[in-house]
């Protein structure tokens, strides 16, 4: 990140902070990173999207549903997880109207190895659409640590805009774990780019009802 001193995200940071205190809302604001790309065709540049994980979770709000097997279902009920098995997923019956509002209803799925291949079939592309296709979970790995994982992973996916905004975290994080995720996030993105910093037009970090502090 040697285009930000560390000087400048903290005082971008704590803006941030400071102005969210102020005026505080009835429920947590999320800090957005904003990034503005330039040099970039999006018709003809191929475009990028990959996932990476922050040390810190940004949405410790977010909601993960299971579509599991019996076992991941009794895991998902031990541990008050919602989950929905092979059974309740048939009798969506691949109607658009219902998938639509499942995908809505959760930021995100977890599927059963066992089950993940036949998502489509039963399901059709309506999770796809919503971007939500389900990560794979094996009985290998512990589900709460799993649903962690994904509630701490960010995604960039460039669409027909030059503009991207992903959640790096909250207003009742630290400064110090603002500024790690951040960091993270940054680099990651610029990593993906196909000129690097040359491709970024403009960096800024807000909480969602606060105004925008310029990074970059």
């Amino acid at each position: 990140m040697s285009k930000i001193s560390r000087e400048m995200l903290m005082e971008a940071i704590n803006s941030v902070l400071q102005t969210s205190q102020e005026k505080k809302r009835k429920f947590t604001e999320t800090v957005e990173l904003q990034i503005s790309l330039k040099n970039y065709d999006t018709q003809k540049d191929k475009r990028f999207s990959g996932t990476v994980r922050l040390r810190y979770i940004p949405r410790p709000k977010m909601t993960v549903c299971v579509l599991g097997d019996q076992q991941h279902c009794d895991e998902a009920k031990a541990n008050t997880v919602p989950c929905m098995d092979q059974d309740a997923l048939k009798k969506l019956n691949k109607q658009k109207k219902p998938i639509k509002k499942l995908a809505k209803q959760y930021d995100a799925f977890l599927a059963s190895d066992s089950l993940i291949k036949q998502i489509p079939r039963i399901v059709g592309p309506g999770l796809n659409k919503a971007g939500k296709f389900p990560t794979a979970l094996s009985h290998n790995e512990p589900m709460v640590q799993k649903i962690e994982e994904v509630r701490s992973t960010i995604k960039f996916q460039m669409k027909k805009v030059l503009c991207l905004a992903v959640a790096v975290g909250h207003v009742n994080m630290t400064p110090e774990e603002l500024a790690s995720n951040i960091s993270v996030a940054i680099n990651f993105l610029v990593s993906l780019l196909k000129k690097n910093w040359q491709n970024v037009r403009a960096l800024y970090i807000k909480s969602t009802m606060g105004p925008s502090q310029r990074l970059y």
